[in-house]
C-alpha cells in the first residue's frame, strides 16, 4: 500500500501573513508609544513653563498692584498696607502739599508765609502719613469699585489691561484712568513684592492741603507790598 505525501503549498503564505500582522501590530504600538511619550513631554514643559511663569508673575508690579485692589475688594486692611510705604508716600507728596497751600493764599502771599508753610509741613509728617494713608486707601478702593468684586483670577487676568506699568530697575510707574482723572503710583521692589512709595493724584492733594491749613496762618488780607500784586496792578495798566 503506497503511502500519499501531502505537501501544503499554503503554509509559507499564512506564515509570513501572521508575521506581517504581527510586525504592523508592533509598529503601531511604537508609534502610539512614541506619540504618548510626545504628549506626556508637552504637558510636562507646559506644567513647568507655567510654574515658573506664574513665580516670574509674582515678583512683578502688576502682581503686587494686583493683591492691592482684592484686599481692597475684601476690606483686608492689614493686606493692603503690606503694599504701601506711608512714610515714603507722605514725604514725596510733601513739596506737592507746601505748592498747593501756597496757592491757597493767591495774592495774599508773601515771604513770611511760605517761610510759615515751609517750616510747619515737614513738622506735619507724623500726621500727615496717617491722613495720605486714608487717602490712598479710599482711592485704592474707588477704584476697585469701579465694577462688581471679582475672583482674584480674574483680577490677575485684567489688571494688566487697567492699568499700564512701566518698570526701569527696581522702581516702576503705574496709571491709572479713573472717571475724570488719572492717578500714578510709584513703586520699589521690596523682596519679592513691590511696594508703593508715591502716590499722585490732585484730588488727593487737595484733600491732604485742607488738613494742613489748619495749621498754617489764616488767609487775611492782600499784602500791599507784594510782588504778585504789584505785577497785577503793573499788567491792568497796560491794558
Amino acid at each position: 500500500m503506497r503511502k500519499r505525501i501531502v505537501i501544503d503549498l499554503d503554509a509559507p503564505q499564512a506564515e509570513r501573513t501572521a508575521r506581517a500582522r504581527v510586525g504592523k501590530r508592533g509598529r503601531w504600538r511604537r508609534i502610539l508609544a512614541v506619540l504618548i511619550g510626545v504628549v506626556l513631554v508637552v504637558v510636562l514643559a507646559a506644567i513647568v513653563g507655567g510654574f515658573f511663569g506664574w513665580r516670574y508673575y509674582q515678583s512683578t508690579p502688576a502682581y503686587t498692584l494686583t493683591l492691592m485692589i482684592d484686599a481692597a475688594q475684601r476690606n483686608d486692611l492689614a493686606e493692603f498696607e503690606k503694599r504701601i510705604d506711608d512714610e515714603e508716600i507722605a514725604k514725596n507728596m510733601l513739596a506737592s502739599v507746601s505748592q498747593k497751600a501756597a496757592g491757597r493764599y493767591g495774592f495774599a502771599l508773601n515771604s513770611s508765609i511760605q517761610q510759615r508753610i515751609d517750616t510747619v509741613i515737614p513738622t506735619l509728617l507724623p500726621s500727615l502719613k496717617q491722613t495720605v494713608h486714608d487717602e490712598v486707601v479710599k482711592e485704592i478702593k474707588e477704584f476697585a469699585s469701579k465694577s462688581e468684586p471679582r475672583p482674584f483670577i480674574f483680577l490677575v487676568v485684567t489688571v494688566p489691561s487697567l492699568m499700564k506699568v512701566t518698570t526701569e530697575g527696581d522702581i516702576a510707574k503705574a496709571t491709572a484712568a479713573l472717571s475724570d482723572r488719572t492717578i500714578e503710583l510709584s513703586m520699589r521692589r521690596d523682596a519679592e513684592r513691590w511696594k508703593v512709595i508715591e502716590f499722585k493724584d490732585d484730588v488727593v492733594v487737595q484733600r491732604v492741603a485742607d488738613s494742613v491749613m489748619k495749621e498754617l496762618p489764616a488767609i487775611g488780607t492782600i499784602d500791599p507790598n507784594s510782588p504778585l500784586l504789584k505785577r497785577s496792578a503793573r499788567g491792568k495798566r497796560r491794558r
